[in-house]
């Protein structure tokens, strides 16, 4: 019997590889949309009975973020007893000062993939199962840097900020009865964005040595302790009380 329907993005590495293997939970059916396929995923899941659906979309390509969203969505069970989407693709490039970010494909890249494919497929969710009576969760995986600036990061920082706010729309519009929704940070964590932020140029992101520090002092939490706090903290009865929120409040 299938309790909880899961959908995941950006499972295929970091925090979203954690996270989907820490959704192989029995009762759960698990839906994953990524670039690639992770075949180590769908050996676990068929080991442990787990029903999974891997999905393979680059969610910055809005005709296909949107296309896959009315599909998956269209097929969704309609009587399970929980009903989560976990938005967590995104990416922190491009890392340049204000005054060199001309590059307007890039940018609409990010815009894209941290903000657009959200919005794309959160109406799409909700929608699906504004009407149901169970128990529905949206959590967008945020930033600190949506919450404080930080020089080179204008795009990153802009598109945080800018998922927090949609966040606190949706919550303000649901209500208290409706999908209950949390814009969570999740720390500093040792995953491929912070390999990116680490080749970044010092004259575009001049707390490049701090970052270098954090991973050369082992400050850098790992992916999946970090996955396991986030998904205990969207099991928590009051899950969306506080919809911007901050994994380390809860260490």
């Amino acid at each position: 019997m299938t309790n909880t329907i899961a959908i995941l993005t950006g499972a295929s590495r970091g925090i979203g590889a954690g996270l989907a293997r820490g959704l192989l939970r029995p009762g759960t059916q698990l839906i994953t949309l990524a670039r690639r396929a992770d075949p180590d995923l769908a050996a676990q899941a068929q080991a442990k009975g787990v029903p999974l659906e891997q999905i393979q979309v680059d969610l910055s390509d809005l005709q296909a973020a949107e296309q896959t969203a009315e599909r998956l969505c269209k097929a969704l069970p309609r009587n399970a007893a929980r009903y989560l989407l976990i938005n967590n693709a995104g990416t922190v490039k491009p890392v340049a000062a204000a005054g060199e970010l001309t590059d307007s494909a890039v940018i609409n890249i990010a815009f894209n993939l941290n903000v657009s494919a959200v919005m794309l497929l959160t109406a799409r969710f909700v929608a699906t199962v504004q009407d149901l009576q169970a128990d529905r969760r949206v959590l967008n995986i945020s930033s600190g840097a949506g919450r404080n600036p930080n020089a080179g990061w204008g795009v990153y920082c802009a598109t945080k900020a800018a998922l927090d706010m949609y966040t606190r729309v949706l919550k303000q519009e649901q209500g208290a009865d409706g999908v209950r929704t949390v814009a969570l940070a999740p720390g500093i964590v040792d995953t491929g964005m912070q390999e990116t932020i680490r080749a970044s140029d010092p004259s575009s992101f001049p707390a490049l040595e701090k970052f270098r520090e954090f991973h050369a002092t082992g400050k850098l939490a790992a992916p999946d302790a970090v996955a396991t706090q986030i998904l205990a903290y969207l099991d928590r009865d009051d899950f969306g009380t506080t919809e911007i929120d901050d994994i380390r409040n809860y260490d």
